[in-house]
């Protein structure tokens, strides 16, 4: 469509009114909160340059705010496009005349299931050639019934008489509102979305639901897990580090002191195997902690850790800064076994996160994959066993 590069940016309206389920946009939806997912999609689009997220709710913001995800910016928007009236081209136009900018994504937040490549792919699709404007769409095939009376119907996309097979029956396109995409000067000149020649781009069967009622929560969760459990197992099989906190997940959290009222450690013999066993096919292992103790070293050193690194109080800054130092630990390369909240943000930035059983509420509800051990009773061995097996699965499809 282009023959330069223009700027695109996403622009995802969230306000703290909802009533069919209040403040919905952070309420937890598979141990984090709704806005999460599609804010997270739109930061790993990479045809996307910038991620604003528009709201009237401080709640909102401080939440978005504490994913620290890349290219993401909170902004203000004004309450008059906030209201259950106000329409989201309303927003869209406020947004559109005080930045610059060549395409806007407008993405729903009730749109979980959506995701980066999604969005990737109806760039890609939006940017050829005589398109104007694209919005993303399910197929579907059902039987469609139009009232002709006040008890009757008709058919409009088929003959009873020719009742076809599903598999042979023609698709037709439903909008799942998950996203648009049109260009800044077509917006504003319109004031539609969508305007033009409009492309359509076709997403998973899955998307067809979006999050307006209670029961949509509970169909759209179910459908989150599912996918969670597939994409989660195959996310396994390209870790090449995997790091590990110490009290809760190495050992079991608790304080134990000798006679002389110097502190002790209890560390299991199952997880040493399971990092000897990762070093033995290429994973490397760290050990991360807020805490720094001679016990925790003399530990690492018998385990062969790659990297130990201790006293790290920010371990989202530290993780961040330790990727940009080495590229070849990119985040959907890492693995992070945590139990406490100071694991939390550090957790966002990786690729996998998994939590041993015992780990704080907060944690179980948000991690990729809980252990069935507890922590210092073999979960990290849960853990390297799990990613070796799914390697091994890898390699023989």
């Amino acid at each position: 469509m282009y023959g330069i590069k223009r700027k695109t940016v996403a622009f995802i309206p969230v306000r703290g009114g909802s009533k069919s389920i209040p403040l919905k946009n952070i309420k937890p939806f598979c141990g984090k909160p709704l806005v999460y997912w599609t804010v997270k999609a739109a930061s790993e689009a990479s045809g996307i340059d910038e991620v604003y997220v528009a709201t009237d709710s401080d709640k909102i913001r401080d939440a978005v705010e504490k994913f620290h995800l890349p290219k993401v910016r909170v902004i203000s928007r004004s309450s008059s496009t906030a209201t259950d009236t106000a329409s989201t081209e309303s927003a869209m136009l406020e947004f559109a005349a005080q930045r610059e900018f060549d395409d806007i994504v407008l993405i729903q937040a009730t749109s979980p299931l959506l995701t980066g490549r999604d969005l990737d792919g109806g760039l890609q699709m939006y940017r050829k050639d005589g398109i104007d404007s694209l919005l993303s769409v399910v197929p579907q095939k059902r039987f469609i019934w139009q009232p002709s009376g006040e008890n009757t119907a008709i058919p409009t996309n088929y003959q009873v008489d020719r009742r076809p097979r599903r598999q042979e029956f023609e698709a037709y396109c439903v909008e799942n509102g998950a996203f648009y995409i049109c260009a800044r000067e077509a917006l504003l000149s319109t004031k539609c979305r969508l305007n033009g020649t409009i492309a359509a781009y076709r997403m998973p069967e899955d998307t067809y639901f979006e999050i307006d009622e209670p029961s949509d929560w509970i169909v759209m969760e179910a459908l989150m897990r599912k996918r969670q459990s597939t994409a989660g197992d195959q996310r396994l099989s390209r870790i090449s580090l995997l790091i590990t906190d110490v009290d809760g997940v190495l050992t079991d959290a608790g304080m134990y002191y000798d006679q002389g009222g110097d502190a002790l450690k209890k560390f299991n013999t199952r997880d040493g195997m399971g990092i000897a066993r990762l070093r033995e096919h290429g994973i490397k292992t760290m050990i991360l902690t807020g805490e720094e103790t001679g016990i925790v070293a003399a530990r690492a050193q018998k385990l062969k850790v790659d990297f130990l690194y201790q006293g790290v109080k920010d371990k989202s800054k530290f993780l961040q800064e330790f990727m940009d130092a080495h590229k070849e630990y990119a985040p959907e390369h890492i693995a992070y076994i945590g139990d406490d909240l100071n694991d939390q943000v550090a957790m966002n930035l990786i690729g996998y996160s998994a939590a041993p059983a015992d780990a704080v509420p907060e944690i179980r509800e948000q991690v990729d994959y809980l252990c069935c051990q507890r922590g210092g009773e073999g979960c990290v061995r849960e853990l390297a066993d799990r990613i070796l097996a799914m390697r091994e699965q890898g390699r023989k499809v």
